[in-house]
């Protein structure tokens, strides 16, 4: 019996490493063993149990071995084949279990974090809602987690109902949704939950119902600039005014006229966002305050325009001739009774001679109503007549005088002043004299003075108190009192003191200076 353990124990080492083969071979229903070969290895496993502590082999400790010999046991039982199938494998594991000693257990990796969903998605509002649809916007949720998120499901259920219902087929990635195809006048509830692989958040509702209604905009009327200030038009005109506003839903527009409903020559067309005042053919009569007025709700705004039609104004109502004197004629004229619906901007006044009939226009845009004509003829004999002016024009007719100025002939003995004649004469006298100069051998140089005096003085000149003359060297001008002479090409005996001497009936003046001519310097002197 002492042999018969060792060969066990080895087997029962195998048996682990051979797990798999021997679960390979287990099915086969023939292997059941006789209970006499099961009852010996169990015997021979009992007394192997102390024999495994003694050898030192720094191995591991006792109690692993132990747990590998429990399913050495029903090892014979599995092949099939008994006692002999263990017997068979011992010797061949015996060598390779020698050899290598048992590796390490590798510790399990921790399992994987559960995944959670996101919380809450955050500041859920109505952005902006129509008659047909209602526009939400929100913020991300605060906690995403590792499973990150996929998108976002919007529900809505009518108000008064839990029946929520997806109101997008597939996930929505923005943090912008507008629900469409909605029924007016409904009340909605409407939340908004955050997906990802976790699962759904908690949904973030509205605190309220939101009512399917377009959002009402307080309406305003915008007045055009230049309907502002007063609107003139002519009389036959065509008005057509637009005056734009705003508001949501669309505004109700109404018109008045000085605070009544308008006439049937004026018409209005509105349209959602002005409204048109159109009149064909205008007439004074459509003169007026004009108020526009839109509502919405309880909100309306209003707008006043001032509509002024105009036309030529009528004559003065009178004009008469208040008095005539000498070559003048003074005359005086009322405002006209029809002013064309605007103010007068001034007359015009004409003249005719009773002899030709012709008139012509002696004043215009004259804002006074009364003028004094002058410059009339001796002898003739004047009509006159004044028209009116506004913004459209002068009036088409004019008011007449019915007097007439009559410019009567007077005898006037002229004599002309008598006029004493002024003593001009003048005695010669040097306004500018003559200048000490100096030049050089071969250069000309000029002398001037000027000289006045009446009678006109004769001019001589004079060197070194010697009349020149009529020396061709030099040349003597005398024009309007100014006097020169040209010393032309100087030589070295030409300087000294030149003198201009002017003299006529009533005296004599004389004016010098000295001339200084010198000798050339530097490389051209030798040539000259």
């Amino acid at each position: 019996m002492p042999s018969k353990p060792a060969p066990i124990k080895k087997a029962a080492k195998k048996e682990p490493a051979k797990k798999e083969e021997a679960a390979a071979a287990a099915p086969e229903p023939a292997a059941a063993a006789p209970a006499e070969p099961e009852a010996a290895p169990a015997a021979a496993v009992a007394e192997a149990a102390p024999a495994e502590v003694a050898p030192a082999e720094g191995e591991a400790p006792a109690a692993p071995p132990a747990e590998e010999a429990k399913p050495d046991v029903t090892a014979p039982a599995a092949t099939g084949d008994g006692a002999p199938a263990a017997d068979s494998e011992a010797p061949a594991a015996e060598g390779a279990e020698a050899a290598e000693a048992p590796a390490p257990e590798e510790p399990a990796p921790p399992p994987p974090p559960p995944k959670e969903p996101t919380s809450v998605p955050l500041d859920l509002f109505v952005q902006d809602k129509n008659d047909t649809s209602v526009s939400i916007i929100w913020s991300q949720p605060e906690v995403v987690g590792a499973s990150g998120l996929d998108g976002y499901t919007i529900e809505v259920c009518k108000d008064g109902t839990e029946d929520w219902k997806a109101a997008n087929e597939e996930l929505q990635k923005s943090c912008r949704y507008i629900i469409k195809n909605l029924t007016t006048g409904e009340r909605l509830k409407i939340r908004v939950v955050a997906v990802n692989a976790g699962g759904r958040s908690p949904p973030a509702a509205l605190p309220e119902a939101v009512l399917v209604k377009e959002v009402a905009d307080r309406p305003k009327v915008r007045l055009p600039r230049y309907l502002r200030q007063r609107y003139v038009a002519n009389v036959g005109d065509k008005i057509n005014l637009t005056i734009p506003f705003t508001g949501k839903p669309k505004p109700a527009v109404s018109w008045l006229k000085n605070g009544e409903p308008l006439d049937k020559r004026v018409n209005v067309r509105s349209t959602d966002r002005d409204s048109i005042l159109f009149i064909r053919t205008a007439e004074r009569a459509d003169s007026g305050v004009y108020e526009m007025c839109v509502k919405v709700e309880d909100f309306e705004d209003k707008a006043s325009l001032i509509l002024q039609i105009v036309e030529l104004p009528g004559p003065p109502a009178s004009v008469k001739i208040v008095d005539t004197w000498g070559f003048n004629a003074a005359l005086e004229w009322t405002p006209p009774k029809d002013n064309g619906n605007t103010d007068i901007t001034g007359y015009t006044v004409q003249k005719a001679d009773k002899k030709t009939g012709d008139w012509f226009t002696v004043l215009d845009h004259y804002h006074r109503m009364n003028a004094t004509i002058s410059d009339l003829i001796m002898g003739n004999t004047y009509k006159f007549r004044v028209f009116s002016e506004n913004k459209c024009g002068i009036s088409e007719e004019a008011t007449v005088a019915k007097e007439e100025a009559q410019i009567l002939k007077i005898g006037i003995d002229y004599k002309p002043p008598e006029y004493k004649e002024r003593d001009s004469t003048e005695a010669p006298k040097f306004t500018t004299s003559l200048n000490d100069r100096a030049t050089t051998v071969g250069y000309s140089t000029k002398l001037l003075c000027s000289v006045r005096g009446s009678p006109k003085p004769k001019v001589i000149w004079m060197k070194n108190q010697m009349i020149i003359g009529d020396d061709p060297k030099y040349r003597q001008i005398c024009v309007q009192g100014i006097c020169s002479l040209e010393i032309r090409k100087p030589g070295n005996y030409d300087g000294g003191v030149y003198s201009c001497k002017a003299k006529n009936n009533l005296g004599e003046a004389t004016v010098s200076c000295k001339l200084e001519v010198k000798q050339p310097t530097g490389p051209d002197a030798e040539k000259k």
